[in-house]
């Protein structure tokens, strides 16, 4: 017999919010800030593709399904096929295999591989329109923001639970089931298997190689969100009630208490959006290591060819993990040193191991940079996340140059316009599919609602 759930009941709602997605068109400007991030991760994909997560997903993905059969799907990135839910997988971690994607501060997440690689495979599977493919991925970023801060961000936290793999799961399922057309009485089954593969370890911050990383940020939720909603499409039921129940998956000792906010899961859902909560990262390199990157930069064009002594940079948030990342896009004095060398920051060196091991003047110059903590730079309690940074260089003769950076462009608090998005998605494709067809990617994407069907897009970005 089931219990009466208690406060805040958030099921029905969530429900009503999947099945009648495709009969709702969102305000002009979500519509027009899901293109562009619809547009960011198709660069992110055509960037990476031929990274190394990438390629070992692919393979591994053509290993289990090539071809696919009746159901195959593209490869975002290739021509290559398999079934749906391993291309959408290898999909997925291409998007993520380098640090250049979206993310979305508040939550923990980075949505856009997950969400768009599971909702172009459907949409490629079943023939469904650029329109409703912008209406799911607009749901997929609402799921996959607010689920982490419905159960609690430091709650989460305290368990050891990434948020980054939890939230793209729900976003990923919510893209494929308003796809799939489920109708509302399913829509609980969805978010029950869910919960059943809801998972994630914080271990990802021990990640030398970028692989699992790119796994748990991105293809484990785009293959396990995909798989939840083509079960429940194939019959499959569950508990329908998983996040209302008194004995269910939301209502677990984990999440009670603390930070958890159920009522955030709908509040304002349709009306209030995740989207300009939702941030572009406008350099290769970890969101919050964006700010110490530009104040180098900035004091590379100062310092160009002196000897250095010393260089401080403070942050605030969790920056032993940025002094002491063993992945070369995380690690901060590793991007300090190969800016101050380089005078730039490239994307290939920006994820290089190889660079990071075995070039000496890096080491050298590596052994003179320290980071530190700066309270005052920390959000006071309740207040946005913030990130930002104080960069400090000391030369050999003694002069002092000095830069703090608020803020980067494309963080919600300053975010990018249509031209900047446009810009740094040309840049990261030109290289791979040639001026002219990375424009195409763009006027296709800008279009988007009058496309019949989304074979077109997903045939600009193969090579």
């Amino acid at each position: 017999m089931s219990q009466p759930v208690l406060e805040t009941p958030v099921g029905e709602r969530l429900a009503s919010y999947v099945s009648g997605a495709l009969d709702v068109w969102p305000c002009e400007a979500h519509r027009q800030l899901a293109k562009l991030h619809i547009l960011d991760t198709l660069a992110a994909i055509v960037a990476c593709r031929d990274l190394e997560p990438a390629v070992l997903a692919r393979d591994y993905a053509l290993s289990l399904s090539g071809d696919g059969g009746p159901n195959a799907a593209t490869i975002l990135g290739t021509h290559a096929r398999a079934s749906i839910v391993d291309a959408a997988f290898a999909s997925a971690m291409t998007g993520h295999a380098a640090e250049i994607n979206d993310f979305i501060p508040s939550a923990f997440v980075q949505p856009g591989p997950a969400v768009l690689s599971a909702a172009l495979g459907i949409a490629e599977t079943r023939g469904a329109s650029g329109a409703d493919l912008l209406r799911a991925v607009m749901a997929g970023y609402e799921l996959a923001g607010r689920m982490p801060k419905a159960l609690g961000v430091e709650n989460l936290r305290r368990a050891g639970v990434a948020n980054h793999g939890l939230g793209p799961l729900f976003g990923a399922a919510t893209a494929a089931a308003i796809l799939l057309r489920l109708p509302t009485d399913r829509i609980g089954d969805v978010f029950t298997f869910c919960a059943q593969q809801a998972s994630g370890s914080w271990q990802w911050l021990l990640d030398v190689e970028h692989i699992e990383k790119a796994f748990v940020f991105a293809g484990m939720g785009a293959r396990d969100g995909l798989h939840a909603a083509l079960m429940v499409a194939a019959g499959f039921r569950g508990v329908r009630d998983a996040l209302d129940h008194p004995a269910g998956w939301m209502r677990s000792a984990m999440f009670s208490g603390g930070d958890a906010n159920r009522a955030y899961l709908v509040d304002d859902l349709g009306e209030r959006s995740e989207l300009p909560l939702t941030a572009f990262k406008r350099y290769p390199v970890g969101g919050p290591t964006q700010p110490a990157v530009e104040a180098l930069l900035d004091l590379s064009t100062e310092i160009a060819g002196q000897a250095v002594q010393s260089v401080l940079i403070e942050m605030p948030g969790r920056w032993q993990a940025f002094r002491d990342a063993a992945m070369p896009a995380l690690n901060l004095r590793y991007l300090a040193a190969i800016i101050l060398i380089d005078g730039r920051l490239d994307f290939v060196s920006a994820q290089s191991l190889t660079r990071m091991a075995q070039d000496e003047a890096v080491k050298d110059l590596v052994a003179k940079i320290e980071i530190a903590h700066d309270p005052a730079q920390e959000a006071a309690p309740g207040s946005p996340r913030t990130e930002s940074a104080r960069v400090r260089i000391t030369l050999e003769d003694g002069r002092e140059f000095s830069r703090f950076v608020p803020h980067v462009l494309g963080f919600p608090s300053h975010p990018m316009d249509a031209a900047d998005v446009e810009s740094k998605a040309f840049n990261l494709m030109e290289e791979h599919l040639g001026a002219e067809r990375a424009r195409a990617v763009i006027d296709a994407v800008r279009g988007i609602e009058t496309l019949p069907d989304c074979k077109p897009l997903i045939e600009l970005v193969a090579r």
